[in-house]
């Protein structure tokens, strides 16, 4: 361990040499901390105030590297909107697998560091905007108990990088579980060694399913496939139940750990509206807001099909546990997103009713253009009536339904608007204050918009902030694109 707190243990260089390049950042002149994580550096067992500095800076920009590191860059493969790709980190820079108190392991990773030997035809550079989305959201989905890799730093180059105009550059410092993807699966059944994906498969369920590697084998990778299918079908239904919107679920942007991961142009809706989506590049709403269980499944058969002659020696009978296996993702799916609805419905006594029941609301909200957010905060407060939805078609007999669920139930009221409000945000990361957050930082130099953002949506279940943060966009005010930043 050294004066900042670095404690690397790399081990994804143990794999075949075709899983990652070597790799360093292009270091830059005016490195400058914009951004730093406290908390989530004390979590990593850093020493903050060392690198809540100029030498952070250095560090957290790639122009000095604490001893131990990895300084490599990943290789993958993705089905990207459908179409089969051989990628890798084209921008972004291994640090290295930081070793936590608590025995954790967690990769630390620059993105927008500069070119690697995968960059292709791009500059490896970042726009400061897109890598401040990224630190905005993670954290936000942090905040609201979903699965996420995380943002230790953001830090400007003092460098333009040149996109639809020209723009101040940054670097983010990523923490993730690791970044084992669907697409690493991709590229290693297609990499030069022979058991590549074999290898692969015993290194994942080494690192994020321990309890499967003393089975035998004809169990283990079915177990492993079983336990990918579970972590990704509660995500999802965790995105689906706040309004989160990926904007890019190619395959390559799937986390074996089941973490949420690679943020581009992804956002919260508003309006409630299952085909919402917002990236600028999802020209035919491949990945919309109610395609996203749908991709789920899709990229865990790209999965499994990595895995098939590691499931069992003959072919058909391989591919028939390969479709059990993924034909559960649906009724995962349903169940974990029908427990969520129930919670922020207060429905603490399941009723066989309750699907139809959570749907009819979710179509009424449709209907009537009602906020996502909103509607279900007010609902937890007791205080509905002060939505436009309150008074609209067909909410009172829906309203009265509710009322009656909830005094069947062998519990107070009072104890289901207290878990309502334990599950319905008062504040999500909304995307005119994002916008207006990223517009300050990279064209005024003013970051006080997005750090007092982010100190909001660090609390997102308490009611006493700002009404800017709680209150919809007004119609001026919605955003109706984002970007990646690539």
């Amino acid at each position: 361990m050294n004066e900042f707190g670095f404690n690397f243990n790399n081990t994804y260089k143990d794999l075949p040499n075709s899983f990652y390049q070597s790799a360093a950042a292009t270091p830059v002149d005016f490195p400058n901390l914009v951004a730093f994580n406290d908390d989530l550096a004390k979590k990593l067992g850093l020493n903050h105030d060392a690198l809540n500095s100029t030498e952070g800076a250095h560090i957290f920009s790639g122009n000095q590297w604490p001893d131990g590191s990895a300084q490599i860059a990943q290789a993958y493969a993705g089905h990207q909107f459908g179409s089969f790709t051989m990628l890798g980190d084209g921008r972004a820079v291994l640090i290295g697998e930081q070793m936590t108190p608590d025995g954790g392991r967690y990769d630390i990773q620059l993105k927008g560091a500069g070119q690697t030997a995968f960059s292709r035809m791009g500059d490896g550079r970042a726009p400061i905007g897109p890598m401040l989305r990224e630190y905005i959201i993670s954290e936000a989905l942090h905040a609201l108990e979903i699965p996420t890799s995380r943002s230790l730093a953001v830090v400007t180059t003092g460098e333009a990088v040149t996109r639809e105009e020209m723009l101040p550059g940054g670097i983010l410092t990523r923490v993730a579980s690791s970044h084992l993807r669907v697409g690493t699966f991709e590229y290693a059944v297609r990499a030069e060694g022979e058991n590549d994906h074999k290898v692969l498969a015993d290194y994942a369920i080494e690192r994020h399913y321990p309890e499967l590697k003393e089975l035998p084998e004809d169990e283990k990778y079915l177990q492993f496939l079983h336990a990918v299918v579970d972590k990704q079908a509660s995500l999802i239904s965790k995105w689906m139940l706040v309004g989160f919107i990926h904007g890019v679920m190619n395959s390559d942007n799937m986390a074996i750990s089941g973490e949420t991961i690679d943020y581009g142009p992804c956002a919260f809706m508003d309006e409630y509206h299952p085909a919402t989506k917002f990236s600028s590049v999802d020209v035919g709403g491949r990945y919309q807001f109610q395609n996203q269980p749908g991709i789920g499944q899709w990229n865990l058969a790209r999965f499994a099909e990595t895995l098939l002659d590691l499931l069992h020696e003959d072919k058909e009978t391989a591919k028939e546990l390969a479709q059990e296996a993924l034909s559960r993702f649906g009724k995962l799916y349903e169940s974990h997103f029908l427990s969520g609805m129930r919670e922020k419905l207060g429905i603490i006594e399941a009723g066989e009713d309750d699907g139809e029941f959570a749907e009819e609301l979710l179509n009424l909200m449709v209907e009537h253009e009602a906020d996502y957010t909103e509607t279900f905060r007010l609902l937890s407060l007791d205080r509905i009536e002060e939505s436009e939805l309150f008074r609209q078609e067909g909410f009172e007999a829906w309203y009265a339904k509710w009322q009656q669920k909830l005094e069947r139930q062998n519990v107070s009221k009072e104890d289901a608007f207290e878990l309502m409000k334990s599950v319905n945000p008062a504040v999500i990361p909304r995307n005119h204050l994002v916008e207006e957050a990223l517009n300050e930082a990279m064209h005024h130099g003013d970051y006080s918009y997005f750090h007092n953002l982010n100190e909001v949506l660090k609390r997102p279940f308490e009611d006493n902030h700002d009404d800017i943060y709680k209150n919809p966009p007004k119609a001026e005010e919605v955003v109706h694109q984002t970007f990646c930043g690539t």
